[in-house]
């Protein structure tokens, strides 16, 4: 009963309940309250420091000598780890690299990196001098990477001269040049580390090489700041337009983070803790960086993929090396490695005597993936929901208060602190089984995003069509025992002849079909109906009879949804079009079968899929 006690008491007395958090972390300043409704700030009179929490008190409680970050990079075949004492001295000197370049207190700095120890210890060190950190993802395009500069306006660049993909070296330091040609801001400097793959020219005054400038460094103490002083901003994927940057504050953040590791994960001081993510996504702020350190824990970096650096065995690998408690990924990382390896052999072959859960987000996580990991693991696997303004999990199966109960095709239950409602059309409470609008009430909890860097008004939208609530932009249904149900984004609720259909639910019929290893379901544009579902899909090695499996899953989505969820059509293609996050461009595709400009976002991994869709399935000219 620890998760319904823990939930009932966030709910009646939020104050008392996130008040006690706070305790568990060292502040320069104790609050005196929890939230202050005026400001919506959570411990709105507090001073901390979240480097400090997340390095200093460590070392002061005599664990200096425990593993804090672990390096593995198998594209170049390096490793190393950083005890909390060697932690503690690299980011107090790179944060005094920092100071000696001229950051200050408040100012933006942008980091440009891969995923390489540098690129942690330079978000620790803005933190520890009360600097914003803008993490931008390593090979962005230089005009995003230009709308991001002008848009905080960083004093500095903490960049490298490239980053590694298999096969592949990517130079960043062109990019940024790029960038900086291209934004009307211009950083007075940016501090280059040179990677021994491939070395970058500097620029006369305005490129500082990184190790040069952190030799000559002298360390720093942490700097107190308001716990309600903004500690990073993070943009969220656009694909015209100025990027939405999400502010997260300090005091807020740190006793979200602190909680959840614990409560949602298991996760204690000294165990080893894997969020196979990227520094550029939230899931990277919060759960490679921040989260494992503000607990105690060991964080592992990743450089590398779940395939082909070198084979799909890397995370059973790693997990047995550095006895990992707990991995967190992303649904479709399973959804290679299954392509890569469908009988698990890799799996059987690790010992994973460590390993206690899986932890999926990012993406929906469909039943048959699910229920295939975690027969060929014999562990949990536990899908979890959040979103980059959250900034850590809404909806979960709390490990660490003991729920174990899963519903696949369910992201769990509302966390702690997180209130749910899902509305219809007409702004009332949906029934149970309905699906909606999938909406939070307010106050959103500590963690959670309290503004839009130099946007209030976009910031605003979020809370205007269901006053008192924060819209998610998600469709969603509640059952009767309380798990919540992710369907996809409220445009991926289609509408076939004035019946609201979630795609989400078709793709869970798709997914199950046993020949069917990762799939996507869009609307199409219909002149009858209004519109129709489309199925992309690719199937395992070795299927043969594709009209069959066409055959197959119309009829099953006939049978368990309805006559009326008849997609118009199957198609078989070799990949989907992602974001380097993970998550499948939907859009993207519903502009190939409705023929409409095909804008290509930045995030996205791989370009040349979008040729091979078109060829697939864009509408063809009528003849004459």
């Amino acid at each position: 009963m620890a998760y319904e006690k823990a939930f009932e008491t966030a709910d009646r007395d939020p104050q008392g309940f996130w008040m006690d958090v706070a305790k568990t972390l060292d502040w320069d300043v104790a609050p005196s309250t929890a939230h202050d409704e005026a400001t919506d700030g959570w411990f709105p009179d507090g001073r901390m420091n979240t480097c400090a929490n997340a390095v200093d008190r460590h070392v002061a409680a005599g664990r200096g000598s425990q593993q804090a970050l672990i390096y593995e990079s198998p594209i170049t075949g390096k490793s190393s780890t950083y005890t909390f004492d060697e932690l503690l001295k690299r980011v107090s000197r790179t944060a005094g690299m920092l100071v000696q370049a001229g950051v200050k207190t408040g100012d933006r700095v942008v980091i440009y990196m891969p995923m390489v120890p540098e690129a942690v210890f330079g978000m620790l060190a803005c933190a520890r001098i009360g600097a914003i950190h803008s993490v931008v993802f390593g090979g962005f395009a230089a005009p995003e990477l230009a709308k991001r500069i002008d848009d905080c306006k960083p004093a500095a660049v903490l960049s490298a001269s490239c980053g590694l993909e298999p096969g592949r070296t990517i130079a960043y330091k062109p990019l940024l040049d790029k960038a900086i040609e291209l934004s009307s801001h211009k950083p007075d400097v940016a501090i280059i580390l040179q990677r021994e793959e491939l070395h970058a020219d500097l620029v006369a005054n305005r490129d500082i090489d990184w190790q040069a400038a952190y030799d000559a460094a002298s360390p720093v103490d942490p700097v107190p700041v308001a716990s309600t002083d903004p500690l990073y901003i993070l943009y969220t994927s656009g694909t015209t337009g100025t990027p939405k940057g999400v502010v997260r504050d300090n005091g807020g953040h740190a006793a979200a983070l602190s909680w959840s590791m614990k409560n949602i994960y298991g996760i204690e001081a000294g165990d080893v803790f894997w969020a196979a993510s990227d520094i550029g996504w939230v899931v990277g702020h919060s759960y490679i960086v921040y989260g494992p350190l503000l607990a105690g824990a060991t964080t592992i970096l990743f450089e590398g993929k779940p395939i082909g650096t070198p084979d799909a065995g890397i995370f059973w690998n790693l997990i047995d090396k550095h006895r990992v408690k707990v991995l967190f990924t992303a649904p479709t990382a399973i959804r290679a490695i299954r392509r890569a390896d469908p009988d698990g052999e890799f799996i059987a072959k690790a010992s994973l005597a460590s390993l206690t859960a899986l932890f999926l987000a990012g993406e929906r996580a469909d039943p048959d993936t699910l229920l295939w990991i975690a027969e060929q693991l014999g562990k949990p696997v536990i899908d979890h929901w959040w979103q980059t303004e959250l900034g850590w999990p809404a909806i979960a199966t709390c490990f660490g208060l003991g729920e174990t109960h899963i519903k696949p095709g369910s992201a769990g239950r509302a966390v702690p602190g997180y209130r749910f409602k899902v509305k219809d059309e007409a702004g009332t409470d949906a029934e149970p089984g309905k699906v909606g609008t999938l909406l939070i009430e307010q106050p959103l909890p500590p963690g959670n995003f309290r503004a839009l860097w130099n946007n209030p008004e976009k910031f605003a939208s979020g809370f205007v069509d269901f006053p008192g609530h924060y819209t998610t932009g998600d469709a969603g249904m509640i059952d009767e025992d309380g798990f919540i149900h992710i369907m996809g984004r409220t445009d991926d609720i289609i509408n076939v002849a004035g019946h609201r259909l979630s795609t989400g639910q078709m793709e869970e019929v798709v997914a199950n079909h046993p020949a069917v290893v990762e799939c996507a379901v869009v609307g199409a544009a219909d002149e009858l109906k209004g519109e129709m579902a489309v199925a992309f899909v690719i199937t395992r090695p070795g299927a043969e009879d594709l009209p069959a499996v066409k055959k197959d899953i119309v009829r099953t989505i006939r049978e368990d949804i309805g006559p009326i969820a008849s997609p118009r059509d199957v198609f078989f293609a070799d990949a989907l079009p992602k974001t380097r996050s993970g998550k499948v461009l939907r859009n993207l595709l519903r502009a190939i079968l409705n023929g409409d400009e095909i804008v290509v976002p930045q995030t996205i991994e791989d370009p040349s899929v979008i040729e091979g869709l078109i060829d697939l399935a864009a509408p063809q000219p009528a003849e004459g």
